[in-house]
């Protein structure tokens, strides 16, 4: 036996154990800059949905982009030669593939029939907040207070502010963005998990792949009762929610996670729905407030404290 086919050997034993897998590299600054990659993906998600739900039905839009990504997953996979996961992760895969390809795309899409993506990003506001309660709960870190206490008052400044830009008033949709909520800090939660014993484009490539049935059956009921009305805003917001929102985004958020801490990085999305406020704003012509730069420094000071004591 050569000496890489008994590295690799070794390695896939610690990842069948469930320990940490050794080939993934633990990098505080390299975490912090990918999952910040990751919210800047997410960040136009929401205005890229809309541009989609222009051709497309919410059913079909969300089996066609978990479709498509997961070929592209698929042929990552294969061109790896990646074999499957241990039958251990697989539950776990289940989780994510429920909470951020099907539950998190479909709840969401049908939120933004009725609600404009300036007032869906407080849904976003309370997903940092979320994900690191389920962290603690599920992985048994933590945080010392000065986190938690960062935390509350990042979520209440967006809260208050995305509130405050969409008027104060609840639509129709807002019980599908509470949902969305808490499937998607479960799949983030049980993503960053799994990323520590593999590699994170593995951990969202499988649960892709996993699902690819799901999407299949559902693009074709999907497209069979809803209208296409094809423009090119529309292919566009398709092809972005696909490759980057839901692959090449998770991809890199998942391998953050892995190296700074789901806790730590979850809280890197209090940026998130400013950034969607501006891109909805350029994007979709979604006024924005003159608040904005203040809520803007308030998030960046709280992203800095949770940042500081995360790392201790």
């Amino acid at each position: 036996m050569t000496a890489q086919n008994s590295a690799i050997g070794e390695t896939a034993i610690a990842v069948d154990a469930g320990h940490e897998d050794p080939t993934v590299r633990r990098s505080p600054g390299g975490g912090l800059l990918l999952a910040g990659l990751g919210v800047l993906a997410f960040s136009l998600t929401f205005p890229s949905t809309v541009w989609g739900l222009e051709s497309f039905g919410p059913w079909s839009l969300v089996a066609l982009r978990s479709m498509l990504a997961a070929l592209i997953a698929g042929c990552a996979l294969l061109a790896g030669r990646v074999p499957l996961p241990a039958r251990r992760h697989r539950a776990g895969l289940a989780v994510v593939a429920g909470g951020v390809v099907v539950g998190f795309p479909l709840l969401t899409s049908l939120a933004l029939q009725t609600s404009t993506s300036s007032h869906a990003a407080v849904v976003v506001g309370l997903l940092p907040l979320t994900t690191a309660l389920l962290a603690t709960v599920r992985t048994g870190s933590r945080p010392p207070r000065a986190f938690w206490a960062a935390a509350l008052a990042g979520a209440a400044v967006v809260i208050a502010f995305t509130v405050q830009q969409s008027g104060g008033k609840l639509s129709g949709g807002d019980l599908y963005l509470f949902g969305a909520l808490l499937v998607c800090a479960a799949g983030y939660t049980e993503g960053g998990r799994l990323a520590k014993v593999m590699p994170g484009w593995q951990v969202i490539g499988w649960a892709l792949v996993f699902s690819l049935p799901l999407a299949v059956a559902g693009a074709a009921v999907g497209l069979a009762f809803e209208p296409v009305h094809l423009t090119a805003r529309g292919v566009i917001g398709l092809v972005w929610v696909a490759a980057v929102s839901t692959f090449l985004g998770l991809y890199v958020w998942y391998r953050g996670m892995a190296e700074i801490g789901v806790p730590r990085a979850s809280q890197l999305q209090l940026a998130q729905p400013l950034l969607t406020l501006v891109w909805s704003f350029l994007a979709l012509g979604e006024e924005v407030s003159a608040a904005a730069p203040v809520a803007a420094v308030a998030v960046l000071v709280c992203i800095a404290v949770t940042q500081r004591a995360g790392s201790r």
